[in-house]
């Protein structure tokens, strides 16, 4: 019998003083069974760091034919394909062929390294495409946070970022390794 995803509700609060973007999301968030927290996290994470009334959570690990999270326009069509973790080539070249803008949020810091070395070069002249590294002690603080019910702050300014949940704060250095 093949084990169920487990659900995870959250209540994202956004003060995005960079985009001028506040808004509330009440999330449910699907962790398949092969994900650990540290990745929902980072999901969850993404969503904020784009959050958007259309913005929603693809079918992630199990489908290759959508993202982490995507947001469609009003006639379909991809407007952001977001992914976490280290994509392989193929899976981002095609991403940047069905959407408008590509963002990957790898995380962890000698695997990004050592996956960012081998796949910049096939994918560093992708006009749509942005990478962003989150270090492995961000993640894991982010993991920490997990509960399966519960409220989250989201605060960016000036390229920072601060998350919290209960009575932990996380602050998370995002770092470029792309951009357009």
């Amino acid at each position: 019998m093949a084990l169920k995803a487990t659900i995870f509700k959250a209540d994202l609060h956004v003060a995005d003083m960079d985009r001028g973007y506040y808004g509330d999301h009440a999330l449910t968030i699907a962790r398949h069974p092969s994900e650990n927290d540290e990745r929902m996290m980072v999901r969850v994470l993404a969503f904020a760091l784009h959050a958007h009334e259309a913005l929603a959570f693809g079918k992630g690990i199990g489908a290759d034919a959508e993202p982490d999270l995507w947001q469609r326009d009003l006639t379909g069509a991809v407007r952001s394909w977001i992914d976490v973790g280290q994509p392989e080539e193929r899976r981002i070249h095609r991403a940047c062929g069905r959407a408008a803008r590509v963002f990957v949020y790898a995380y962890g810091d000698r695997v990004v390294d050592a996956w960012w070395e081998k796949t910049a070069p096939h994918v560093e002249r992708l006009g749509n495409l942005s990478v962003t590294k989150l270090s492995a002690v961000a993640a894991r603080a982010m993991g920490r946070l997990a509960e399966r019910t519960m409220e989250v702050q989201c605060t960016i300014q000036e390229g920072q970022v601060w998350v919290t949940a209960g009575n932990e704060s996380v602050q998370i250095d995002l770092l470029p390794l792309l951009r357009p």
